[in-house]
């Protein structure tokens, strides 16, 4: 693989419209990028995502993470005929690992038979602030051994099924007051307190092997007094790789959130989330940015900023992550992703969770 496409396998990218046009097919054959990322404008009937994420592949150079938010409750981005989830609190509240992992494995199906193969959830942060702008009804509770037996329970549900789960949002966000979408958040916890709270699901989930975190755009002021936890190598690299041993995907939250984009453009960011030890940069949308920082990234390269071992290292952490779960490559047929989406089996699982209306 030539640098330009090893370089490219380091993104994962938002873009417009419900299906691939020329121009994005075009890019993805140029740039290589490692995966996609589906939104609302991207996502119709599941016949048409099945045909959406089915061209995307053919268009891409090497497979593609097909990532989707589909934690459940207000940030569920697939809409009826898919099962709809009951929230992350209210899955909690209900007390049941057992249920909890029945509903990351029927998500999976679903999730699987229109050719999406990354979902960022479950969420591990624990809702110590229940005043938190952004988490509040997205948290399993308030209590890190009730996070950690549900986000446990869900992360194997989808990974039984062959979905790749990403554990969101290191190292926690449930205690904030600011939404990281509108600036920078703070987290002025000791480290004792982090430890016992806000790092247990964390250390959990990495005990038991889940293949990818989430990073959070946050500053703990206990853990890096300068800089947010996205762009942090004593937080990725010093805590996360080396004192926790995570050896899985690090993907960034997207880049062009205000928690970062405020200070940081995106190429500078991009090239600083990989210094501190991240893989997987995420750009949701506008291509214009996207293309600074992948831009960014080759400049960085060429100039020895980043070496090019640094950039292998990432690129072999993906070439794992997508040799164990993207062997299944495309969508299911019309006929069997009728038999999957919003089935009653599924819809059952929602309505004992206490969610889920029953859909037709």
């Amino acid at each position: 693989m030539t640098l330009r496409k090893a370089i490219g396998q380091l993104f994962i990218l938002g873009f417009e419209g419900r299906a691939p046009s020329f121009a994005v097919e075009d890019f993805i054959r140029k740039h290589n990028p490692g995966g996609v990322i589906l939104f609302a404008r991207n996502l119709g009937s599941p016949e048409e995502i099945a045909m959406l994420t089915n061209a995307l592949q053919a268009a891409a150079p090497t497979p593609l993470f097909v990532a989707i938010d589909q934690e459940g409750g207000k940030v569920a981005r697939l809409q009826p005929p898919f099962t709809q989830w009951p929230s992350a609190a209210t899955v909690g509240g209900v007390g049941s690992s057992e249920l909890a992992y029945a509903l990351g494995k029927a998500m999976a199906q679903e999730l699987l038979a229109v050719g999406i193969n990354m979902n960022l959830a479950p969420v591990l942060d624990v809702l110590t602030n229940p005043a938190n702008p952004i988490m509040a009804g997205r948290c399993f509770g308030g209590d890190p051994q009730l996070v950690t037996r549900h986000g446990m329970a869900v992360f194997g549900g989808l990974k039984d099924m062959g979905v790749l789960a990403v554990g969101k949002h290191f190292p926690g966000h449930g205690d904030t007051t600011v939404d990281s979408h509108l600036g920078l958040p703070v987290v002025p916890h000791d480290r004792a307190r982090l430890w016992a709270v806000e790092l247990a699901p964390f250390v959990a989930a990495i005990d038991v092997g889940i293949p990818a975190l989430m990073t959070a755009h946050l500053l703990v002021p206990a853990l890096d007094p300068e800089r947010p936890a996205t762009l942090s190598r004593p937080i990725l690299t010093e805590l996360l790789r080396e004192r926790l041993g995570f050896s899985g995907l690090l993907v960034s939250d997207d880049l062009l959130m205000r928690g970062i984009a405020d200070a940081t453009p995106p190429g500078e960011a991009a090239v600083r989330f990989l210094e501190a030890g991240g893989d997987c940069v995420l750009i949701c949308h506008d291509e214009a940015a996207q293309r600074q920082a992948i831009l960014a990234v080759t400049e960085a390269v060429e100039t020895g900023r980043l070496s090019e071992a640094r950039v292998q290292l990432s690129c072999d952490r993906i070439a794992k992550a997508k040799a164990q779960y993207l062997g299944r490559g495309m969508a299911a047929s019309a006929e069997a992703i009728r038999e999957v989406v919003g089935c009653a089996a599924h819809h059952r699982v929602a309505e004992l969770l206490g969610g889920g209306a029953t859909q037709e």
